[in-house]
């Protein structure tokens, strides 16, 4: 007698391939294959899992058309069925599957949009956080700058690409007027956000996304200060902290001991007043 698991993994594999008659152990009530009945099933469940790829990228939707769209859905659907009955979390892969789809090699662009879009969802699904003042951090003591450590809004998420995703989401959000983008403008990293209502993207300055990263790692201020001016000799300390106390992105923050072994107390401290310098 086939096990418990044996038995389900059967139910699914035949659930992903249209093309496979109902597993042997679902019978109907006079012993027979019910084949009409799973065929509804499944189909139910197919239509149902591309219906909830198409409401998490719209924007991907709009830019190849909803027949492509269903068509690559559909094949996205038979490898991948749901980890968690939450639909709202279906998809999460989406953009690696397109990725490796070859009737959509030639857009290149689109992987990183779809992964700006879940990005996006994310955001907009996360936990709710009210961010700290941008008036905060004035009580720290200078000399302890570089001991900070900060707590990201839930909802922060960052999305890097080598193609303008910004812009090409942007241009095909909603009602928005479509517009030409230029494909060889560049790319960058682009910051979402949720601090309130609304999902908020931003284009972070050079060095951003290593600098949020670090802070999201857990790193000092001063850690994540070398981390970013290793990615990029630009980076502004200020400016990026600033704006992201500004936009929102910081729930909370503290102090952490001071690192151990340091003659001065104040060496890798970097001043927030002074871009670092």
């Amino acid at each position: 007698m086939p096990s418990l698991s044996e038995i389900q993994t059967r139910f699914v594999t035949a659930i992903r391939d249209r093309d496979l008659p109902p597993p042997e152990d679902i019978v109907g009530r006079g012993g027979e294959a019910p084949e009409r009945r799973f065929g509804i099933y499944r189909n139910n469940v197919h239509v149902s899992l591309v219906e909830a790829l198409m409401g998490s990228y719209p924007v991907v939707q709009r830019l190849v058309g909803e027949e492509f769209f269903r068509g690559m859905a559909r094949v996205y659907v038979g490898k991948a069925l749901p980890r968690t009955p939450v639909l709202i979390r279906y998809g999460d892969d989406f953009a690696d599957f397109i990725e490796d789809f070859e009737p959509a090699r030639e857009l290149g662009y689109l992987p990183d949009v779809a992964r700006l879009e879940w990005a996006w969802n994310l955001a907009y699904h996360a936990a709710d956080r009210d961010p700290v003042a941008p008036q905060a951090l004035a009580a720290i003591p200078p000399e302890r700058t570089g001991d900070l450590v900060f707590d990201l809004h839930p909802s922060l998420q960052i999305v890097s690409s080598p193609w303008p995703v910004q812009a090409i989401w942007e241009t095909n959000t909603n009602d928005a007027e479509v517009r030409p983008v230029d494909l060889t403008s560049g790319g960058g990293d682009v910051l979402v956000l949720r601090p309130a209502y609304d999902v908020e993207l931003r284009l972070l300055p050079s060095g951003g996304a290593a600098f949020i990263g670090a802070l999201g790692d857990g790193l000092r201020l001063g850690e994540a200060y070398e981390r970013a001016i290793a990615a990029s000799a630009d980076f502004d300390l200020a400016a990026n902290l600033q704006g992201l106390i500004a936009s929102g992105g910081i729930a909370g923050f503290g102090l952490a001991d001071p690192v151990a072994g340091l003659d001065d107390p104040n060496a890798g401290t970097p001043d927030i007043n002074n871009n670092g310098e």
